[in-house]
């Protein structure tokens, strides 16, 4: 049997692509995955996600990354089915890979409405499950090339901005949003949508204002 798991990364950040991956692999391969080190990739660090990225490529049978723009992600959030758009994703991994049963990683609070979308989408038998990437082996595997893949991406970002993490937390990212405001250039790979975003765009014309009338 063919087992199929899928995973994203980049959901929470306020830069650059969400990144969907899935990977195809025999169960009886599964315990390989266990032993090679494989876990979700929240927990290992960067040096031995990347080690691990080219291990598991070279064991599946297949694999599958989808980008999002920042630009579909915006078009999403703004109707509020973010989800939907993740489901999509899933559906057009699960679908390219043709696995025999698939396990993912659900972002819905509701992981069985999430699975069945998922299913129609994919015409596929789909276990949907909650922090399935620290559950599940194949899902983990997932998680991996996920996260190395948009790593990657935002390394290149890095060249040639200082975007710092690209995530909400980060000071640097911050800062890049609020400079990019002020010169009224907001890069492709901004989420408008996000809050951060907004916030920021926001006090700085709030900012301006209140330098007006003054």
């Amino acid at each position: 049997m063919y087992v199929c798991g899928v995973d994203d990364a980049g959901r929470g950040s306020v830069l650059g692509p969400l990144v969907i991956a899935g990977i195809l692999i025999h169960h009886s391969k599964l315990q390989l995955l266990k032993s090679m080190g494989v876990r979700d990739s929240k927990r290992l660090t960067k040096q031995s996600r990347h080690k691990l990225y080219n291990k598991i490529i070279d064991l599946a049978d297949d694999y599958y990354v989808a980008k999002i723009s920042a630009k579909k992600i915006d078009r999403y959030v703004y109707q509020h089915n973010l989800n939907l758009l993740e489901a999509e994703y899933m559906g057009k991994t699960i679908s390219a890979l043709k696995p025999q049963i698939s396990y993912i990683d659900s972002c819905d609070v509701n992981a069985i409405r999430f699975g069945n979308i998922v299913s129609r989408l994919s015409n596929s038998k789909i276990f949907s499950l909650h922090h399935a990437d620290s559950k599940l082996i194949v899902v983990s595997a997932a998680s991996i090339i996920a996260k190395v893949t948009r790593d990657n991406i935002i390394i290149k970002l890095q060249k040639k901005y200082n975007v710092g993490s690209g995530y909400p937390s980060d000071m640097l990212t911050h800062e890049f949003i609020e400079n990019c405001i002020k010169n009224k250039v907001i890069p492709y790979f901004v989420r408008n949508s996000w809050k951060t975003v907004r916030s920021i765009n926001n006090l700085y014309h709030c900012r301006n204002f209140a330098s007006i009338i003054k």
